[in-house]
């Protein structure tokens, strides 16, 4: 019944408005007079876009939903929002249900629209940090405003430092207490004297210079009785300094951080080099000490700490930071090592010693504490200390013997091996320095010790090469292999190819072979060994391991011996990276097991006559006619030795009976080319007229006719012959371009053209004939016709590099470069728009840049001898005697063959004996500078 009571008497004393919300529009203390001042959020909106409506006289929330609806769909389904191109600009499908492919087709967009917004990225950020760059221009920040009043205080004198008033001081107070006296304390050397210029070292308390002394007769001080002793003042004040700077010292006994003589050198290496925010020190800071509060045993919190304030310029704090450190953790050598980068040298030689004092087993401190010593006795003395402690460190064994001269070092060796009997390289090491005998005895413990390395046997084969016992190499890699698989160690076949490379590049010849040969069969299919053999020769080639590549062929031909394929790539390995003896041994066993190989015999025949044994080479051809006795090959390869050395007759009566055996057209042609060279052109015709009535389809001989009858002046000849040639070959472009310029050259354009026209319908997209045309047009001086007809031509041959390289010089001058562009567009990698865009470089006298383009001609396509030919004038014009000499090289090299101009001076009959630098030196004559 109490407490009913209770809570009706507390119900009746409740107010009525406590708990309720307030009416709208309430504002409080209106009723007592108050007014309404105006704040920042009254400017504004006075509400956040993100805070609770307060719209509590609202429309029920269905009715509200239901208008907000209408109100949308009228919005968006209106006139106003209406295109004629996309629609509505509301959503007319919101109602619908949203499924998988919606949610596809979403994804799809959203990653086209992400890859869009990749592409200008770039842009965006550029254009960013340009607006970034003016906004700061425009609104500098105030400390950049203040910079050059900052630089400016470097000229404030001492005095003017010395006039400028405290924080506390005024005009009024000055006015206040204009009668305020100033007492300057006097230095001892003007205490010492007294006003009689006698000199004395005590003061009377009752003179006039005691009131000019701090603390000596000053009313509410005592004042001394006696003599004031000046001397012991001026001692006490220096051990008064001696005791501050003492109090300073490190914890570690006998080292100072403060050096008191050299304190004011070392500020200057405490200027800040960290140029980050203020701010973001400070949170470091505090972050890090909060680390090492809460887990001082945690060595990298006290790392971190202290490279914090050595990049922040306060070197001296990171080292009571870092010393403190290794206090907590004496056994962190991290914390000692960084302790001992900290230091001076002299200093960091203490740290490291003591460093070692708690961790003596640590490998890092000791090969510090050497590295801080400057004498090679001082770190050959600490390393053998080190030794004591860690005997098994095959780091410090090492480091110990590099100081060592070879007496001493095989010494130490001899004791790391027993202390460090796995290590494969002390073993070798100790072997190296060993004379023959006792280098077979250590490899043998070497091998007792370490049964499963097979560096040790390479070495033990390598060891028996150099001192000639050849026999031992191949039984040692024998048994290397038995006792590496019988230890169960898997035999590697690319491990123990570098491991042969690495012995020929020791000069392990023999001792390549052997592992080349004991393992180029481990782990080969059968099938696959020929294919994978020579791949393994190609690897070695290109490593330039020779010896290893000539042991992988030797090995396949042994298997393979009747396999031509493997005797030409091995015949042209040694031909380019062999000597001419190595190729033509190898060529004599080839043509033994091959004997039905034209190329073979070729290639021993051309390298005897490269060597200027001419009989020898003939003797080689002999016994090819034998193995092959119709072979068309070796019968023309005779004759060019034969013609090549002068002997015409020879080389006559050679094809006499090529063309008895084996008359092909090629014969035919060699045989009419001969005469016509030798200038006896009826003997020629006589033979061409045999062989267009046996070859009619074998265009050059009707090239050869026709011209030979152009020589001869017998115009209407050579065009019937022409005429001919192209009816029975309609898809000789030579010969088409061959009767053209003939007529042309007659002075019938019109039938010219016909026969171009012609060409182009019987072959078509052929460059060469439009171009050809377009050319028939400009040497009559019709430059708009032949525009019109390269528009023709590049449309029918859009990547034709012969066309666009005519196409660039037809422009004027201003047009060129940027025909030059579209060209390389279409055939960026043409090498006769590269020669055109070459030549354009050289036009506008851009050496440097026209050197780099003939450069990447002659690469593209070193068969062009065209682009030789240009380069070479070039560098004859603008180059050094180097630089010329080494074109010249590189074209003999290459050997081109092709070219307009190249062949145009090679397939001149007169220089029908030129070789490849009398042609080049020829061409340069035919051609124009670029202007």
């Amino acid at each position: 019944m109490a407490n009913i009571t209770a809570a009706v008497i507390a119900n009746r004393n409740k107010k009525h408005f406590l708990g309720v919300p307030a009416p709208l529009g309430y504002v409080a203390g209106v009723g007592r007079g108050a007014t309404g001042f105006t704040t920042r959020s009254d400017i504004g909106p006075a509400r956040d876009a993100n805070d609770v409506s307060d719209d509590r006289h609202a429309p029920p929330a269905s009715k509200r939903k239901k208008k907000d609806e209408e109100e949308e769909e009228d919005e968006d389904l209106n006139d106003s929002n209406y295109d004629e191109f996309s629609g509505y600009s509301g959503s007319l499908f919101s109602k619908d249900p949203y499924d998988k492919d919606d949610e596809e087709a979403d994804a799809i967009y959203d990653s086209i629209d992400k890859r869009m917004d990749e592409k200008r990225k770039e842009y965006r950020d550029r254009r960013l940090r340009e607006d970034l760059e003016r906004y700061r221009q425009e609104r500098p920040k105030i400390q950049q405003q203040f910079s050059d009043l900052k630089r400016s205080l470097a000229t404030v004198t001492a005095e003017e430092w010395s006039n400028i008033p405290e924080v506390g001081d005024s005009r009024n107070r000055k006015q206040r207490n204009p009668r305020a006296e100033k007492f300057t304390p006097l230095p001892d050397s003007v205490l010492v004297h007294n006003l009689g210029g006698e000199t004395t070292s005590a003061i009377n308390p009752s003179s006039g210079l005691a009131s000019m002394v701090p603390g000596v007769a000053t009313p509410g001080m005592l004042t001394p009785t006696g003599d004031l002793d000046l001397r012991k003042i001026g001692q006490a004040r220096n051990t008064l300094m001696n005791v501050k700077l003492s109090q300073v010292s490190d914890s570690v006994t006998g080292q100072t951080v403060v050096d008191p003589k050299g304190y004011l050198t070392d500020l200057q290496s405490m200027i800040p080099t960290y140029g980050g925010d203020i701010n973001d020190i400070k949170k470091a800071r505090l972050l890090l000490k909060s680390v090492r509060e809460t887990n001082p045993n945690h060595p990298p919190a006290w790392i971190a700490s202290a490279r914090l304030e050595e990049v922040t310029g306060k070197v001296q704090i990171a080292r009571n930071l870092i010393m403190r450190g290794c206090e907590m953790n004496p056994q962190s050598e991290d914390l000692w090592l960084e302790a001992a980068r900290l230091q001076p040298i002299e200093t960091a030689k203490a740290v490291i010693a003591q460093a070692a004092r708690h961790i003596p087993t640590s490998v890092r401190i000791w090969i510090k504490a050497a590295d801080l010593e400057m004498e090679v006795k001082a770190k050959r003395r600490v390393y053998r200390k080190a030794l004591e402690h860690i005997p098994n460190s095959v780091r410090l064994w090492k480091a110990a013997v590099e100081l060592e001269n070879p007496d001493d070092a095989r010494i130490l060796l001899s004791r790391a091996v027993e202390c460090c009997n796995t290590s494969v390289e002390l073993w070798l090491a100790l072997a190296r320095l060993e004379t023959y005998d006792n280098a077979r005895k250590v490899l043998n413990k070497a091998r007792e010790n370490i049964p499963t390395d097979r560096q040790i046997w390479t070495t033990a084969a390598k060891l028996e090469e150099a001192n000639n016992n050849i026999h031992m190499v191949e039984k040692i890699i024998d048994r290397s292999l038995t006792s590496l698989a019988a230890n169960g160690v898997e035999i590697n076949r690319e491990h123990w190819f570098q491991e042969a490379i690495e012995a020929e590049k020791s000069g392990a010849v023999r001792c390549c072979q052997a592992i080349i040969k004991a393992v180029i069969g481990i782990g080969v299919e059968e099938e696959d060994r020929k294919q994978t053999w020579m791949d393994d020769a190609e690897y070695c080639a290109k490593e330039n391991a020779f010896e290893c590549a000539r042991a992988v062929y030797a090995h396949a031909l042994q298997i393979f011996p009747s396999k031509k394929s493997i005797w030409l790539r091995a015949a042209y390995f040694e031909k380019n990276h062999g000597a001419r003896e190595s190729l033509e041994a190898l060529l004599q066993k080839a043509v033994a097991h091959c004997p039905k190989s034209e190329v073979l015999w070729l290639m021993g025949a051309k390298s005897k006559w490269l060597a200027g044994d001419v009989p020898a080479a003939r003797g080689i051809l002999s016994l090819a006619f034998k193995a092959n006795p119709n072979s068309e090959d070796i019968w023309l390869a005779a004759v060019k030795l034969e013609s090549e050395n002068s002997e015409y007759e020879r080389a006559r009566r050679l094809l006499a009976k090529a063309r008895g055996s084996a008359p092909t057209p090629r014969v035919m042609m060699k045989s009419a080319r001969l005469e016509w060279a030798l200038d006896r052109l009826s003997d020629a015709l006589r033979l061409l007229d045999e062989a267009v009535e046996v070859f009619p389809e074998f265009s050059k001989l009707w090239m050869m006719k026709g011209q030979i009858e152009y020589q001869q002046k017998r115009i209407e000849e050579a065009s019937q012959t022409y005429n001919q040639g192209i009816k029975k070959c309609p898809s000789s472009v030579p010969l088409w371009l061959l009767s053209a310029n003939l007529e042309e050259n007659r002075g019938a354009l019109t039938k010219s053209r016909s026969i171009l026209e012609r060409g182009r319908l019987r072959n078509p997209k052929t460059p060469k004939l439009w171009l050809e045309a377009i050319r028939v047009e400009l040497r009559a001086g019709l430059k708009e016709i032949a525009g019109t007809m390269m528009a023709r031509a590049l449309q029918e041959c859009p990547n034709s590099g012969e066309l666009w390289a005519e196409a660039i010089f037809m422009e004027s001058k201003p047009s060129r470069k940027t025909k030059s562009v579209d060209a390389l567009k279409r055939c960026e990698h043409d090498p006769h728009v590269l020669l055109a865009v070459s030549k354009l470089f050289w036009s506008e006298h851009k050496f440097s840049k026209c050197r780099d383009w003939f450069n990447r001609t002659v690469k593209i396509d070193p068969d062009l001898g065209d682009a030789w030919t240009y380069f070479y004038k070039f560098e004859l014009l603008h180059g050094s005697e180097t630089q010329q000499k080494e074109v010249l090289e590189r074209c003999i090299a290459a050997e081109p063959k092709h070219g307009e101009v190249w062949c145009t001076v090679s397939k001149n009959i007169k220089n029908w004996c030129f070789k490849t630098p009398d042609v080049l030196k020829a061409a340069i004559k035919e051609l124009a500078i670029p202007i």
